[in-house]
């Protein structure tokens, strides 16, 4: 688990899981509370000049493991939150490996964060320019960072690399379609609100993530919650998914439980459960 310095810097809506999540270690045996939490490690890895930084969690045992690369949003500080633990919650106790790099600028790893460069972008040359340069870091450096990760992931004894997964949310969700036209091993995609918060102010990522959805030669399962800001990703890419691939699959799932969970990601680690069980029994089923 996270230490507690880390813990204490997450917002409020965290602080009531956070609580419990220590209540409980606080309560268990000294043997238990030396043990991370799905065998949790903060590792880091090399992409050319840039050191980069990741979490990585595993089931017991010696494997070899499927696994699944997760990618994470725009979120500045990925590895401060509860996300990676509530992924590894999901797929884990399903017998994977989770391995969720943090790219460029995120959390600990080195490098120009993606959301500063677009914002710089777009005082010199306009809104317009700013947005073009972030597509473009999206479909190179950022995917490049993906890959990075990816590499690293293959390298570890306890994983089976003939069964890899990607997912991801938001930004996670365009790197997950972008990552999986690679053929760089991914076997099933996962990809879950991709672009909805920017669809439409980004004709070119539209454009981008169209020609992504045309070539990719793997399943893919494409979800949104019912609320999120746009379902055009779903209504515009599921037709074009289907066409390409019988085994492909797309959902919006209906507008029930909490309505945080219901917009943009599920609400995010709260809401990783509505799509979970799914997502996992996709992914069991492509890889076998």
């Amino acid at each position: 688990m996270r230490s507690r310095a880390r813990v204490t810097n997450l917002g409020p809506r965290w602080r009531p899981l956070v609580a419990a999540v220590l209540t409980a270690a606080a309560c268990a045996p000294a043997a238990s509370q030396a043990t991370p939490l799905f065998n949790e490690r903060h590792v880091t890895f090399q992409n050319g000049d840039l050191k980069l930084a990741g979490y990585l969690y595993k089931p017991q045992g010696d494997g070899p493991f499927p696994a699944v690369l997760w990618n994470h949003g725009s979120e500045p500080d990925p590895g401060g939150s509860r996300q990676f633990d509530s992924v590894a919650a999901v797929f884990v106790p399903a017998g994977f490996v989770v391995f969720a790099p943090m790219r460029r600028g995120h959390s600990d790893s080195q490098g120009e964060y993606i959301r500063e460069s677009i914002q710089q972008e777009s005082s010199l040359h306009g809104q317009a320019a700013g947005l073009r340069l972030g597509v473009h870091l999206l479909e190179t450096s950022q995917v490049d960072d993906q890959l990075a990760g990816l590499a690293f992931l293959k390298r570890q004894p306890f994983v089976d690399t003939t069964r890899l997964a990607v997912a991801g949310c938001s930004f996670g969700g365009i790197q997950t379609m972008f990552g999986a036209t690679r053929h760089v091993g991914y076997r099933v995609a996962v990809p879950i609100s991709p672009a909805a918060l920017n669809w439409n102010s980004s004709p070119d990522l539209q454009d981008r993530l169209k020609n992504a959805a045309s070539r990719i030669d793997i399943p893919v399962f494409l979800i949104q919650p019912a609320k999120d800001a746009s379902l055009e990703p779903a209504k515009v890419l599921g037709p074009i998914l289907t066409r390409r691939n019988a085994a492909n699959q797309v959902k919006i799932f209906p507008a029930v439980g909490p309505e945080a969970q219901q917009a943009h990601c599920f609400g995010g680690a709260p809401g990783m459960h509505i799509w979970g069980p799914e997502a996992v029994a996709f992914i069991q089923a492509a890889l076998k």
